[in-house]
C-alpha cells in the first residue's frame, strides 16, 4: 500500500494542473508550512539564526528546478551570490544547496558549469560550502561531471547521491579517489525499476551498504560522509559503525529536513552529532513537497487534518 501511494504521490508531482489548483489552495499553504517556514529567502534565513542558536546547523535552497532561458539561470546565480553574502552578514552556520537544472543544465552545461564555479568561488570566500543536489537519474552523469569541476578547484564541495538508484555504488567508487564530500540520500523521484529499487527494504539496505563504505573511507581520510536521513534505524545503525570503524563525531554529519523530526535532530546534538537542518524556501513549492510527501505516505494525513481545519 506504501509503495502504491508513493507511486501516485509521484506522478502527481509531474502535473502542472494539480500544482496550478495546490497553490491557490488555503489548506494547502498551511500544510507546506511543516515544511519550510517561509516562501521569501529572508524566512529561511530567520529560521537558520533561530536553529543556530539551538546548535544546529542549516543549508538553505530555493525551490525551483528545469528552467527554460539562460537569463533565469543567471537569475538564480545572482540570488544565491546574494543569499551567501547575506549569510556571512549574519555569521550564520549556513550553506547554500543547488539544483543543477536551476542553473541551467538543460540548456548549456558549460554555462551551468560556469555558475556553479561562481558561486562556489564565491562560499569559500565567505567560509562556506557549496552543495550539488542530484536529481532524476536522466542528470546523473552531467551532475557528476559538474562534481568534478567543482573539486578541481573547490575541494570542499558537496555532491548528494541517491541509494536507490542501481547505480550509486559504482558512482561512489570513482569518486572516492577525489577524496568527496557526500550526502547520502535514499532518493525521491519516480524511476522504473530497471534504474532503481522499487521496496523500502532494498532502498534500506542498499543506503547502509552504501552508508558504511563511506565511513569505511572516512576513516582513512578519503571521504566525509553525510547522512541524509530521518531514518533513525539507519541513522543509529550508521553511528555505531562510525564508532567501530574509528570516525570521529565530526567525521561526519547528519542532515534532515526543517520541521520534521526535530526532537531528534536536537537529541543528537545533545549526543555530540554534528546535524544541519536543509531549509527549502520559493514559490515552486509544489512538486518539492509532494516528493516530501512520498518519502514518506503517512505525512498525507497531515495535509487531510489541514484540509480539517
Amino acid at each position: 500500500m506504501a509503495s502504491i501511494a508513493r507511486s501516485l504521490l509521484l506522478q502527481a508531482a509531474n502535473s502542472p494542473w494539480l500544482a496550478r489548483q495546490m497553490s491557490q489552495r488555503a489548506f494547502a499553504r498551511r500544510a507546506v508550512r511543516r515544511f519550510m517556514p517561509g516562501e521569501a529567502l529572508d524566512d529561511a534565513l530567520a529560521a537558520a539564526e533561530a536553529l543556530a542558536a539551538q546548535k544546529l546547523g542549516t543549508l538553505v535552497t530555493q525551490l525551483g528546478e528545469n528552467l527554460t532561458r539562460p537569463e533565469e539561470a543567471v537569475a538564480v546565480r545572482d540570488h544565491y551570490l546574494d543569499a551567501l553574502a547575506r549569510i556571512q552578514a549574519r555569521g550564520l552556520p549556513t550553506a547554500v544547496s543547488i539544483k543543477p537544472t536551476q542553473l541551467g543544465l538543460d540548456l548549456s552545461q558549460a554555462d551551468c558549469r560556469a555558475h556553479v564555479l561562481a558561486l562556489a568561488e564565491r562560499a569559500e570566500a565567505t567560509g562556506t560550502t557549496l552543495w550539488i543536489d542530484m536529481e532524476d537519474s536522466s542528470y546523473v552523469d552531467r551532475t557528476l561531471d559538474l562534481y568534478r569541476a567543482l573539486l578541481e578547484r573547490h575541494p570542499g564541495g558537496g555532491l548528494a547521491l541517491q541509494a536507490y538508484l542501481r547505480r550509486t555504488p559504482a558512482d561512489l567508487e570513482t569518486l572516492l579517489p577525489l577524496k568527496p564530500t557526500i550526502r547520502l540520500v535514499k532518493g525521491a523521484y519516480a524511476e522504473p525499476p530497471s534504474l532503481a529499487f522499487a521496496a523500502k527494504r532494498e532502498t534500506d539496505l542498499a543506503y547502509y551498504a552504501l552508508g558504511r563504505r563511506l565511513l569505511e573511507a572516512a576513516a582513512k581520510g578519503q571521504a566525509k560522509p553525510i547522512f541524509g536521513t530521518h531514518d533513525m534505524v539507519l541513522v543509529e545503525r550508521l553511528v555505531e559503525a562510525a564508532r567501530e570503524l574509528g570516525v570521529p563525531d565530526g567525521g561526519y554529519e547528519i542532515h534532515m529536513l526543517y520541521g520534521i523530526g526535530t526532537d531528534h535532530q536536537q537529541a543528537l546534538v545533545r549526543h555530540g552529532r554534528v546535524v544541519r537542518t536543509l531549509i527549502s524556501y520559493g514559490h515552486a513549492w509544489f512538486k518539492w513537497y509532494m516528493r516530501r510527501l512520498a518519502e514518506r505516505p503517512a505525512n498525507v494525513w497531515f495535509v487531510i487534518r489541514s484540509m480539517l481545519g
